[in-house]
């Protein structure tokens, strides 16, 4: 049976995904979304987009951007850096990137230029990396950044009094817009292990700090099942993630 499978951020966590894949017993009939972030955190940068690119040669892959794709992509395509990006997992992204040759940057620049921004399926149920903040949806977002940097998105999905219905005069008409919605980008946890994807009124965060102390999630969204991976701190022993 076809499944439609979210895979929260990966953060150069190869070995999770890894051991995901596995789990899930994924098959070539699966339709796969990740929500992006597949860099800047573990070692394994460069060998994770090889995966990912091998992966979409076999698999029903769909690839959206997240903000630290998009750093990446700058750096790599530009020379942009800054000391925040390198705080937050870009230096251990550019130590992997410093090992391959340009015919391996020039291959994953076509990656990270290919990237959506947001996803919309049949049922109504949209993808995306971060959020969006116009009130009509993500075909009305005046500021494309927003699909992979907003945070309020989550934010007001969790402030939201579970008592309002959505055809009341205050609900939220962001949240109107779709069936579900689902991101990553807010780690729901930064320190524990113990974390799985939470609901928040019509959005679901499959962020479990994969990138922290916690593991790498993936969801069947029909089903609401999930698989987890180890902790990618126990799977990259000797290295601190961002933490």
């Amino acid at each position: 049976m076809k499944r439609t499978l979210v895979i929260g951020d990966i953060h150069s966590g190869l070995r999770g995904l890894e051991q995901l894949i596995e789990k899930a017993n994924v098959s070539t009939e699966d339709h796969l979304i990740f929500l992006g972030d597949y860099v800047d955190g573990w070692s394994t940068a460069v060998e994770t987009i090889d995966f990912l690119i091998q992966l979409n040669n076999s698999h029903n892959c769909t690839f959206l951007r997240g903000n630290h794709d998009e750093l990446v992509y700058d750096w790599l395509k530009d020379g942009k850096e800054t000391s925040t990006w390198h705080e937050h997992g870009g230096a251990a992204t550019k130590v992997s990137y410093n090992q391959v040759g340009q015919e391996t940057i020039d291959k994953h620049l076509v990656f990270y230029e290919r990237l959506e921004n947001y996803y919309l399926d049949q049922a109504n149920r949209l993808f995306l990396h971060a959020g969006f903040t116009n009130l009509k949806g993500v075909d009305f977002e005046y500021f494309k950044k927003t699909f992979y940097w907003d945070r309020t998105l989550w934010e007001l999905a969790q402030s939201l009094d579970s008592s309002l219905e959505p055809d009341h005069v205050r609900y939220p008409k962001r949240l109107k817009q779709y069936a579900e919605i689902y991101i990553g980008h807010t780690p729901i946890s930064k320190t524990s292990a113990n974390v799985v994807p939470k609901n928040a009124a019509t959005v679901w965060n499959i962020d479990t700090g994969a990138a922290f102390k916690g593991p790498l999630s993936m969801m069947n969204i029909d089903t609401k099942e999930v698989w987890q991976s180890d902790t990618l701190q126990s799977l990259y022993p000797n290295e601190n993630g961002r933490n």
